[in-house]
């Protein structure tokens, strides 16, 4: 496994991580795996190298979390795992049960560390921009978790450029701790963040995770799967109906049968070998599946390669920020 910055810091990513949303309780979903069916999968990311885990307070309500450190603590020193967890989302029906807001910062961390059973957290992520809260009282509270030392970095997922920006540049002012990674929604069917997110990101050096990097399955020819018939936000995100989508998922395919290899190593190359990109975060359900996402790290696409791959895409509507 090669290791690389996240952004401009010291730290040290594997150049895959391991997305966390599938582990937890089916009772949250009907796709995601319980503790005993997660263990082999985690125990695989490990051996293979892998030492970013990516998982939110909202998953499962708190199972994923629970999860992680039930199953992967036993397994590594602390010090060897990059822990990344989210907050933002509900994590109950009380109002102040989530947002940013300082008080669900404060509370949302004790119940992070709580259920990660440790005493920091490596990467802290605004899951989505909070418009019914100050930008100045979630940051000054998130400043204060990190001077405490429960919390190493700071980073963000699916904003406007703007919000993002305008948030760095009241940390820079007020001597904060500023955001070093940003969490986009980036594949080939969605790639509205190269207008603005991703060369913000390569300007101000901050690290880049794009979640959904095969679209839900779609580009690895899995509309179909367990998840996509119940996965709400993926057919929201991916809709079967569009006509672009389609064209861009044959051009995978067609390139994947060229080269001999799986649609996913394609549509995982592309997302790994963009500019500025640290680590796309891999959603894994079955254990063989890695296979796929460890490969793509060897694959280089040419020039034309990559034209024909991008040669469908079409301007869409934002998408993911909700």
């Amino acid at each position: 496994m090669e290791y690389v910055n996240l952004g401009r810091t010291g730290l040290k990513v594997s150049r895959i991580g391991l997305g966390c949303m599938t582990f937890g309780s089916p009772d949250w979903a009907p796709w995601v795996l319980d503790k005993a069916a997660s263990r082999p999968i985690i125990a695989k990311a490990v051996e293979l190298g892998i030492n970013l885990f990516d998982t939110a307070d909202m998953y499962s309500r708190g199972a994923s979390e629970e999860v992680l450190a039930e199953v992967l603590l036993p397994m590594l020193p602390r010090h060897n795992i990059v822990l990344a967890t989210k907050l933002y989302n509900p994590m109950s029906d009380d109002p102040n049960d989530r947002g940013l807001s300082r008080k669900h910062v404060m509370d949302s961390v004790e119940g992070s560390l709580r259920r990660l059973k440790t005493d920091h957290i490596d990467l802290l992520q605004l899951h989505r921009f909070d418009y019914e809260t100050p930008l100045e009282e979630t940051l000054d509270a998130l400043n204060d978790v990190v001077r405490a030392g429960k919390v190493r970095y700071l980073g963000a997922s699916s904003m406007f450029a703007w919000q993002f920006m305008k948030a760095i540049g009241l940390q820079r002012a007020n001597g904060w701790a500023e955001f070093v990674s940003m969490q986009p929604h980036y594949n080939l069917i969605y790639r509205e963040e190269e207008r603005e997110m991703l060369p913000l990101c390569r300007a101000e050096g901050v690290g880049v995770l794009p979640w959904s990097p095969l679209a839900r399955g779609v580009l690895a020819g899995a509309r179909k799967s367990v998840r996509a018939g119940s996965d709400g936000v993926a057919n929201q995100l991916y809709d079967a109906s569009r006509t672009q989508d389609d064209q861009i998922a044959k051009a995978v395919s067609e390139l994947a049968g060229a080269r001999g290899v799986s649609m996913a190593q394609i549509a995982y190359a592309w997302v790994a070998s963009r500019p500025g990109i640290t680590a796309p975060l891999v959603g894994i359900s079955r254990v063989e599946l890695f296979d796929d996402a460890i490969a793509a790290l060897e694959i280089t696409l040419s020039d034309e390669e990559v034209a024909k791959l991008e040669a469908a895409y079409r301007p869409k509507p934002v998408a993911g920020h909700a």
